[in-house]
């Protein structure tokens, strides 16, 4: 295993985390938890540890994790392992206080490694942590206690409410979305990484593209690697990248990922293969969709609270540019079918009405300004779907 000063924590982080999102028996608390689940988290985290992955991460919202993890603590030494959990924002403060101790009940622990503020997604969930007698007082408070370690915050957020998040300076960590088929937020890892903060990348094989499923041409163009260990050996040839999740459901979910650490370079960078591998897909798109789409496409479009109806304009378009060019169409509608059911995890809506709306004013700093209108009804004619049922906070 490979380690990363995790920014001003001084953590020595393992490259790949494991995530307890997957590996809770339910998402519904209170169930009763069977030997077999309870065994099968057991095997994961004795795996996990095997590998010298000895961060665990969880949330309030995931169920049963907690408690399972808890369970397993129990047996394990607490100095050899980075516990992690996470608490959505409330509009009262006094709810969010309530959800942290039930928290650290479910893990039976005095005190965590690293808590962070669950899914600052937008401008509400800012209001509720920042704003006076708000929810990053009481997670301020822990810290002062000695009752978490380091604060950090996990988020969705379109890049500029990101922005404004990471600049409140009292975070020391953030777990945020970045890997080959979305690099919109390097911006982000740049300013933690002026803030000397740890960085935690969120989801790489599932948001990150479904890479566990993968459609046969991304296979083809990415061969001799599969994916998921191209996209994990790309995420972290980025030295600011400091871990990934694994969300592990059984304890071979790990194998394929810890390949990838043999394709890091030695010297830092991109090892030459992973670099061919990113020209050749960097190639695919601008074959299939143009040179010059490609390189602009997303210049100047609205995000989607201010685009007309509200439509999640530029997700649309990179789900469309991936089930283009790389027959990325089951990740495509996987995503794109989350759109429009008011969620925050992933706000906005779907390109139904597309045709009704006045699209003058909101692209009139779009280079495609015509044709981001016929592509977005291109994208929900190839996309639409029945709704996802979300899957989890992550």
């Amino acid at each position: 295993m490979l380690y990363r000063r995790f920014g001003r924590t001084g953590l020595a982080m393992p490259v790949f985390s494991c995530g307890g999102m997957r590996f809770q028996q339910s998402w519904t608390d209170g169930v009763e938890v069977t030997a077999e689940s309870q065994r099968n988290l057991e095997a994961i985290v004795e795996r996990a540890l095997a590998l010298g992955i000895n961060h665990f991460e969880t949330a309030r919202g995931y169920g049963t994790s907690g408690e399972q993890l808890g369970r397993v603590l129990r047996h394990v030494d607490r100095g050899r392992v980075i516990v992690q959990t996470k608490v959505g924002p409330t509009p009262d403060a006094r709810d969010f206080e309530s959800a942290v101790e039930r928290a650290y009940r479910d893990l039976g622990l005095e005190q965590v490694d690293l808590f962070a503020v669950h899914g600052i997604n937008d401008r509400d969930r800012f209001e509720w942590t920042f704003r006076k007698g708000g929810c990053m007082e009481k997670a301020v408070e822990l810290k002062r206690q000695g009752r978490a370690r380091w604060l950090g915050f996990s988020t969705h957020a379109p890049l500029p409410l990101l922005l404004e998040i990471l600049r409140d300076g009292r975070f020391d960590f953030v777990n945020l979305h970045w890997y080959w088929v979305f690099q919109r937020n390097l911006p982000a890892i740049e300013e933690a990484t002026r803030q000397d903060m740890g960085v935690f990348i969120i989801s790489p094989t599932d948001k990150g593209g479904r890479l566990y499923s993968p459609s046969e041409k991304l296979r083809a163009l990415v061969a001799p690697l599969s994916p998921i260990v191209f996209n994990d050996a790309w995420t972290l040839a980025e030295p600011r990248v400091h871990t990934l999740s694994v969300g592990a459901e059984r304890p071979t979910d790990f194998d394929e990922h810890v390949a990838a650490l043999e394709h890091l370079s030695a010297h830092g960078g991109m090892a030459p293969r992973v670099r061919e591998i990113a020209d050749r897909l960097q190639g695919e798109l601008e074959a299939t969709l143009g040179r010059e789409w490609v390189g602009s496409w997303d210049e100047g479009l609205p995000e989607w609270c201010d685009a007309p109806g509200e439509i999640n304009v530029r997700e649309i378009l990179r789900l469309r540019n991936l089930a283009l060019a790389l027959d990325m169409h089951e990740y495509g509608k996987a995503r794109y079918n989350l759109l429009s059911r008011g969620d925050h995890w992933f706000p906005g809506n779907q390109a139904g009405v597309v045709s009704e709306l006045e699209w003058s004013a909101a692209l009139a700093r779009s280079p495609h300004a015509a044709a981001i209108a016929p592509a977005l009804r291109e994208a929900h004619a190839l996309l639409a779907g029945d709704p996802v049922k979300r899957l989890g906070s992550h």
